[in-house]
């Protein structure tokens, strides 16, 4: 079987960040490295399931919603994938995922979609461990440009 892209990146080099995994026609994918790979630190399950509902639902909900189709973890629990459509630009996107983590790392209620009628495991949630991965995110991601959106050779 050929070797799909995302296994083609050197995960000893790969460090805290954003970066473009691959486009696919109108599909651009966007890799957010939260964790060092192979670092022993990973993202809990807990943080991460709030992450995720926290991402997607202030993504979906911006003036990009129409442009957002996927916001997901890494089975590996390094990060997220974010897929967006090509009509984004890469500054625009790095900007909407800093005004997500914004949103993750002072947002205080009931994350949405935590209901059990709402999602397949809505006890295993940790606000507390999403805000801080958020804030570290924003100090990673502060100075992102579009230059730094290409993989390290």
């Amino acid at each position: 079987m050929k070797k799909i892209a995302s296994f083609t990146v050197n995960h000893d080099k790969l460090k805290k960040g954003m970066y473009l995994s691959r486009v696919d026609g109108d599909v651009i994918t966007y890799d957010i490295r939260m964790k060092k790979p192979n670092g022993g630190d990973y993202l809990n399950n807990g943080a991460l399931h709030t992450f995720e509902h926290l991402f997607a639902t202030y993504a979906r909900n911006s003036r990009l919603t129409d442009e957002v189709i996927y916001v997901g973890p890494m089975g590996c629990r390094t990060g997220f994938y974010f897929l967006l459509r090509d009509t984004v630009s890469k500054t625009q996107a790095i900007e909407l995922v800093k005004e997500c983590f914004q949103f993750i790392s002072t947002f205080d209620g009931v994350i949405p979609g935590s209901r059990r009628e709402e999602c397949g495991n809505y006890l295993e949630h940790d606000l507390p461990g999403a805000r801080e991965v958020a804030k570290d995110m924003l100090s990673v991601l502060e100075n992102w440009t579009e230059e730094k959106l290409q993989y390290e050779e």
